[in-house]
Formats: structure tokens, C-alpha cells, sequence
């Protein structure tokens, strides 16, 4: 998958198209994505014990890693994720726009 965890993503599909958050969880088997702030969903819980809140609670769930795009550190623009083969054989993420390697 092309985006990881802590990456900063910008959302381009969906209720929450624009917003920028940071990558909470990323779950590549699903090919989903938990951004902070984003996709907001509330749950109807019942007390147990007394670890859990009852009432209305809000919040995360997971996106469609398609719904979002990679934020570059470099050139700071929202940017399709290449592969590149490094000297050393490592293989890295490129920027499309400004050709920078991103991990």
C-alpha cells in the first residue's frame, strides 16, 4: 500500500473531501485508512462496568485508501506515490511532482 502510518493525507472523495489529518492506523489487507478527524462516525453504547462511557459516542472509522492522496514533505502539494530501487537495493516511495523520495 502506498500510504502508511503517520503519513499526512489529504481527503479527495467523499463527505469530508479537503480535510488534511494524519494517518492513525492503516490496514492494507482491507485496503482502509484511519485519518484523525475524518470520516467521524457516532456509536449508541450501553454502560459496562466502569471502564466505558454510555451515551453517544463519536468517533474514527477506517477510509478507502483511494478516497485520500499522499501529502509530500517537500514540496507540501498533494501527490500520486511512485517506487524507486535505491544503490543499496532498498525499495522507497517517490514523489510524482517533485521526484523526492518520501520515506
Amino acid at each position: 500500500m502506498k500510504v502508511r502510518r503517520d503519513d499526512t493525507v489529504l481527503v479527495v472523495a467523499g463527505k469530508d473531501r479537503g480535510k488534511r489529518g494524519k494517518v492513525r492506523y492503516a490496514y492494507p489487507k482491507d485496503e482502509r485508512v484511519m485519518v484523525e478527524g475524518v470520516n467521524m462516525i457516532k456509536r449508541h453504547t450501553k454502560p459496562r462496568g466502569r471502564a466505558r462511557q454510555a451515551g453517544i459516542i463519536e468517533h474514527e472509522a477506517p477510509i478507502h485508501v483511494s478516497n485520500v492522496m499522499l501529502i509530500c514533505n517537500r514540496c507540501h502539494r498533494p501527490t500520486r506515490v511512485g517506487f524507486k530501487f535505491l544503490q543499496d537495493g532498498r525499495k522507497v516511495r517517490v514523489c510524482h511532482r517533485c521526484r523526492e523520495v518520501i520515506d
